[in-house]
């Protein structure tokens, strides 16, 4: 058995037929297409043929839906942890995207001045160091793989922080696809990156994925 490995799933697709940034609000749920990916992530997990130990979740409701095959298949309770949520934002329940089209929207503007901080929500340093003292907290005398299932923006920073890059980035450039598994081992006092895949890949075309922070 080698080091127990950390799986950080990012949720299936959102019903979100109006297009809003919704980040921490609720009552967004996965959509028909969103939970088959979620079970498609889940299926991919238990091919790996490897003991899953524990399943911890963000709060939302899409990535408690999107943990729910996962712990069904492994016969496992959800766990809920904060330190997983999608990072908090000033411009949550409008309608904008994490593209280049947030600039034809001027009541953004006052909240675009630096985006390597970035200005319009929570720090990218408040939410990596979240993310990585529960990484650390799991991994403490772990004896299988742990899942944690969150959002792509706290996810994608485990990834930087593990590849030992700068927390600021370009939002349109994550690799991290809806119902995609970012796994990390840890060595020593840090943690390196040794897998990722998209099981709900032929899905992803389909999809509508907005409302990421």
């Amino acid at each position: 058995m080698t080091e127990p490995l950390i799986h950080l799933v990012r949720h299936g697709e959102v019903a979100n037929p109006t297009g809003v940034l919704y980040g921490r609000l609720p009552g967004f749920h996965l959509s028909e297409r969103g939970s088959q990916m979620a079970e498609l992530a889940a299926q991919a997990l238990e091919h790996q043929e490897r003991p899953i130990q524990r399943i911890i979740s963000s709060p939302l409701e899409r990535a408690v839906e999107s943990a729910t095959p996962v712990a069904e298949r492994f016969e496992l309770d959800i766990e809920l942890d904060e330190r997983l949520l999608e990072a908090t934002s000033r411009l949550e329940g409008g309608q904008y995207r994490m593209d280049l089209s947030i600039l034809t929207k001027p009541r953004a503007w006052p909240y675009l001045i630096n985006p390597f901080q970035p200005s319009w929500g929570e720090p990218f340093t408040q939410v990596s160091a979240r993310v990585e003292s529960l990484l650390r907290e799991v991994s403490d005398g772990a004896e299988g793989d742990i899942v944690l299932v969150s959002h792509q923006l706290p996810i994608w920073l485990a990834h930087r922080r593990a590849a030992g890059k700068s927390l600021a980035h370009d939002p349109r450039k994550r690799r991290c696809a809806l119902s995609s598994i970012t796994t990390l081992q840890r060595s020593g006092d840090r943690f390196v990156e040794v897998g990722y895949e998209s099981p709900a890949a032929r899905l992803t075309g389909q999809a509508v994925d907005t409302g990421a922070v």
